[in-house]
């Protein structure tokens, strides 16, 4: 992989239906029913109406085999009124709802963790190699009937794993790991291909960004080294909704992208399911649109592994870099000081003068010329007045430099001055390559100074400039680069606001968390309780308790697994009752819905955990 240039990763074909999926083909968008699949003339309409918004594929649940051979009555309804586009059936604990579908539908997901093994439990098992084998071959029995019915119907496999729902076998061999996550798409990857069955997808999903973002580059890795060039399906599970959504989101899908990584996409959010694909749409296109850029000349720091989560090491400047939390910037040059209670930046850029009336409780970056004559201010430098820097006595020193600004006599200063911060900025159209080839140059030269990752758009639109900045600084963050961020925008979307996507991309890159986290699903068919008014109320009651994090899922499914980090979760156990856990731990169990959300807040009471809102 090239770290500066973006190219799309070469994989083989996977045929599914009229809409071939990897190769030369374009980056596939697809979302998923939230209807009860049963009901035909709901499934159908939905199915369209996702088709409609621009969606690739549709994929519909199948808990049985009584929803799977409905799937048939679905279809003939779709194509009836002039839609061929690709369905999928959604497979869990049910080989037998999987062999059903397979005669209907043009793909199957099927899910490693559980197709064969049995609801999750969280309990310690351990295996003998003899019985571990046995595990293996309990997969082959019910796989390979599968794979018969798909080569008799041209139906495609998707090899679905998920973070949240790994089968003990895989927990007891690799705990919850990337490694056991890659581990298990490959017990059943090397099924299919002794069975010669090759109309494969992958997917491979964590709610944790960092997670996804690994395990995925660690499965091509493996792949490779067995000359293996699957297409794949990316995703970030339970990203949820609003604001949350699009930018855990565009953090997790972006990051992979920008490599040339995957072939579809779903954005998953707590919305109606028509909501995603204009979403998904708009961060292909965002990243795809840098094809064939100018080439960024850099070479790779020869110790850098891709890899790994860790962090670049950074000197510590105040409380900047070092083992500092990352920082937020907020630019106030335009005079507008209006602040976010919740989302206070740590320093304002205010440009040539700090107006009389800017609040005085946050320090201020004032440009050179002026910072003379202002109190409390650290000095900003650009490339052209770089020299004054020796002129000040600031504690710290901001000088804005790009990739084409470096040199050895600029990295000498960089590395001297201890007072001196970066803020990295591009104008390429590839900001992410062009951003990482200055932070591999730093690395090869031993520069430790700290640099914040400075982005600017001119965007009217809340979504697209959520979804553009997450997608760049999420990619940045999630290699380990940057102490902190800074978001320009020369739109008209308040500075409040800005202040929060910072912070936003900061927390769905887990490096810095400033709000509660909540784990949602997007609603299925198996969804057992009207999920985004829930979500509402849930976010509405403990929103103010920004050291939790909060699980809320529709069915059992990825539940216990998905939120496993989770402080607190609430879980669909059946039609109308939900479970709640404590961590892994089920705490209560078919509470009746209209309950639930007082019964949470009880328990995070109970526990200690509940802070009254100011």
């Amino acid at each position: 992989m090239d770290q500066f240039n973006y190219k799309r990763r070469e994989t083989s074909v996977t045929q599914i239906g009229n809409t071939p999926l990897g190769g030369k083909n374009p980056i596939r968008v697809q979302s998923m029913t939230n209807t009860n699949t049963n009901d035909t003339e709901a499934s159908a309409e939905q199915a369209i109406r996702i088709i409609k918004a621009g969606a690739d594929y549709v994929r519909l649940t199948a808990q049985g085999v009584r929803e799977a051979e409905n799937l048939k009555p679905i279809k003939e309804i779709v194509q009836a009124k002039g839609y061929d586009t690709p369905l999928i059936a959604d497979i869990h604990f049910n080989p037998r709802a999987a062999e059903a579908a397979a005669k209907y539908v043009e793909k199957v997901r099927i899910n490693p963790g559980n197709f064969v093994d049995r609801v999750k439990t969280f309990e310690t098992f351990s295996y003998t190699d003899e019985e571990y084998n046995q595990e293996i071959e309990k997969i082959r029995a019910k796989l390979i009937p599968l794979l018969n019915i798909c080569k008799e119907h041209h139906t495609a496999i998707r090899l679905g794993v998920n973070h949240g729902s790994l089968s003990d076998r895989i927990m007891s061999r690799y705990g919850d790991t990337p490694e056991g996550m890659v581990e298990s798409c490959m017990e059943f990857l090397h099924i299919c291909i002794e069975e010669k069955f090759f109309d494969i997808a992958i997917s491979i999903k964590a709610s944790n960004t960092i997670v996804m973002a690994k395990t995925v580059r660690l499965l091509i890795d493996r792949m490779n080294q067995e000359d293996l060039h699957f297409p794949l399906h990316l995703g970030v599970t339970e990203a949820g909704d609003g604001e949350d959504g699009r930018i855990k989101s565009a953090v997790g899908i972006g990051s992979l992208l920008a490599d040339g990584i995957g072939d579809t996409i779903r954005v998953s959010l707590s919305e109606e399911p028509e909501c995603e694909v204009p979403v998904a749409r708009k961060l292909v296109k965002y990243i795809t649109d840098r094809e064939n850029h100018p080439k960024i000349e850099e070479q790779p720091y020869a110790l850098y592994n891709p890899l790994s989560a860790d962090r670049r090491q950074s000197r510590s400047v105040n409380n900047i870099g070092g083992h500092n939390l990352p920082i937020v910037i907020s630019d106030r040059s335009n005079g507008n000081y209006e602040l976010n209670n919740h989302f206070l930046p740590d320093y304002i850029y205010a440009g040539s003068k700090i107006p009389d009336n800017a609040p005085r409780a946050i320090p201020y970056i004032v440009d050179f010329e002026h910072w003379q004559h202002e109190n409390r201010t650290y000095p900003l430098f650009t490339v052209k007045n770089r020299d004054k820097i020796k002129f000040t006595n600031s504690e710290i020193k901001f000088i804005a430099l790009s990739h084409k600004d470096l040199n050895d006599e600029l990295i000498d200063l960089l590395k001297n001055d201890k007072s001196t911060v970066v803020i990295l900025k591009t104008q390429h159209i590839n900001r992410v390559g062009e951003q990482r080839a200055f932070f591999h140059r730093l690395m090869t030269q031993g520069c430790d100074v700290p640099v914040i990752i400075n982005e600017e758009y001119f965007e009217n639109q809340d979504e697209d400039l959520q979804l553009k900045a997450a997608a760049d600084i999420g990619t940045l963050l999630l290699d380990g680069f940057g102490d902190g961020v800074m978001l320009q925008n020369k739109g008209n979307i308040p500075m409040p606001k800005i202040d929060a996507y910072m912070f936003g991309i900061l927390q769905a890159a887990r490096v810095r968390t400033s709000k509660t986290e909540f784990i949602s699903c997007p609603s299925c068919g198996r969804t057992l309780f009207d999920l985004q008014t829930t979500i509402a109320k849930i976010k509405s009651a403990t929103s103010h308790l920004t050291h939790l994090k909060i699980g809320i899922m529709g069915c059992i499914v990825n539940g216990p697994g998905e939120m496993a980090d989770a402080d607190y979760g609430y879980v669909g156990a059946e039609r109308g009752k939900v479970t709640l856990y404590k961590k892994k731990e089920m705490i209560r169990k078919n509470i009746p819905s209209d309950e639930a959300v007082e019964s949470l807040i009880q328990l995070i009471k109970d526990n200690g955990d509940w802070i009254d809102p100011q």
